[in-house]
């Protein structure tokens, strides 16, 4: 079904409308559809000062919305040793600390890694990857899942890097970013620091410090506490503000890129137009892993093998929207707001990046109102 020109004006007036009323610095959105972008629409400022316009070309940090392209690359670089989703971890990786798991378990955050017990700073692998090895699980293998907001990072890295003996960001740039000329990358380059856009941090609101989400996250020793700050560093928004957060190639969390790259991303993902994505690996980000109360964001979620979907009710609709209408959609958000999702029934893809972050795990009003505007006559 086509996107009609008044639903674009919709998404367009509440992009607008996050401007004048929602604080909004810089953003960019895009939407694809059938193989074409049909939106790509930015403005604003990289920084509160006005120093430096926000265009189409502006690159931001997007957090957790890496997660989809890492996995991505470590489905491609499993097939390309005629392996999958299917495969044992320990085939690939023989200390992998969780006996049975398949790839499908690692990617949807049913291993019980979300937590390290041993201490390892985000910017060191080799310390990251002792941890895991050490740590005992936190719950047995297909009794649910928790999201692994951090180890998710080295998690995918290290089996890329023994399957390939690349990094995930160069395995991502040569197989995936630089056949569909995806400005979007897992290690950003110095040539492209000038463009990356400067994020400010959000402020609680009433109904963020209700959640028991983020009274567990604010209260210190708790399992989601420990889950966000395993490995260490990071913390802070300023120190995603510097090249070494840009350039260290964090696969659960340092994608900087543009809204365009995102989307167009996702159209390959949903097998909209030509790519290195192979039916199988497009099938193994849109399937269904788990669905459960999450241990760590303490609320049901919905995985696939990197991705997230909307999880429904015992009458099988859906519990939350965050991907549209459509079941079968799925996508990833990260922390602050940025969004990206891709809908294989409409053959719709978005992508929403911005400088002023909220103080939200999960999309917010900012963006799902654009979302619900691109699929209210779908």
């Amino acid at each position: 079904m086509a996107v009609s020109p008044s639903v674009l004006g919709k998404v367009v007036d509440v992009f607008e409308r996050n401007f004048r009323e929602r604080g909004e610095i810089g953003v960019s959105i895009s939407i694809w559809w059938d193989g074409a972008e049909l939106l790509s629409h930015s403005h604003g400022w990289c920084e509160k000062e006005k120093l430096r316009p926000w265009t189409e070309r502006t690159l931001v940090p997007v957090y957790s919305a890496t997660k989809v392209p890492s996995a991505a690359t470590l489905l491609i670089a499993l097939e390309s040793r005629g392996l999958s989703e299917e495969t044992l971890v320990c085939e690939v990786w023989p200390k992998f600390p969780v006996a049975g798991a398949k790839f499908s378990h690692l990617l949807s955050h049913q291993c019980g890694l979300a937590v390290l017990d041993q201490r390892a700073g985000i910017f060191e692998h080799a310390e990251v990857l002792a941890a895991i090895e050490a740590q005992v699980p936190a719950w047995v293998l297909n009794e649910g899942h928790g999201y692994h907001p951090r180890t998710f990072g080295a998690l995918t890295e290290e089996p890329v890097r023994r399957l390939t003996g690349k990094a995930l960001g160069q395995y991502w740039r040569e197989k995936i970013a630089e056949p569909l000329a995806l400005d979007f990358w897992i290690g950003l380059p110095e040539s492209e620091w000038p463009r990356v856009a400067k994020l400010y941090p959000g402020k609680a609101a009433k109904s963020d410090l209700a959640d028991g989400f983020y009274k567990q996250l604010t209260t210190s020793g708790t399992f989601t506490r420990r889950a966000f700050s395993s490995p260490r560093g990071l913390h802070a928004i300023h120190e995603m503000n510097e090249s070494s957060a840009w350039s260290a190639g964090l696969p659960a969390m340092g994608g900087v890129g543009t809204a365009s790259a995102l989307a167009k991303f996702y159209q390959a993902a949903i097998g909209s137009i030509e790519s290195p994505l192979s039916a199988r690996v497009r099938q193994a980000l849109a399937t269904p892993q788990s669905t459960a109360e999450d241990r760590v964001l303490l609320r049901p979620t919905k995985f696939t093998c990197g991705a997230q979907q909307d999880p429904l009710n015992e009458n099988g609709e859906k519990i939350r929207q965050l991907y549209g209408m459509s079941i079968s959609a799925f996508g990833h958000p990260g922390a602050g707001g940025s969004h990206a999702l891709g809908d294989p029934e409409t053959g719709i893809s978005f992508a929403y990046v911005m400088n002023q972050m909220d103080l939200s795990v999960m999309p917010g009003v900012k963006c799902m109102e654009m979302v619900n505007a691109l699929f209210s006559e779908l």
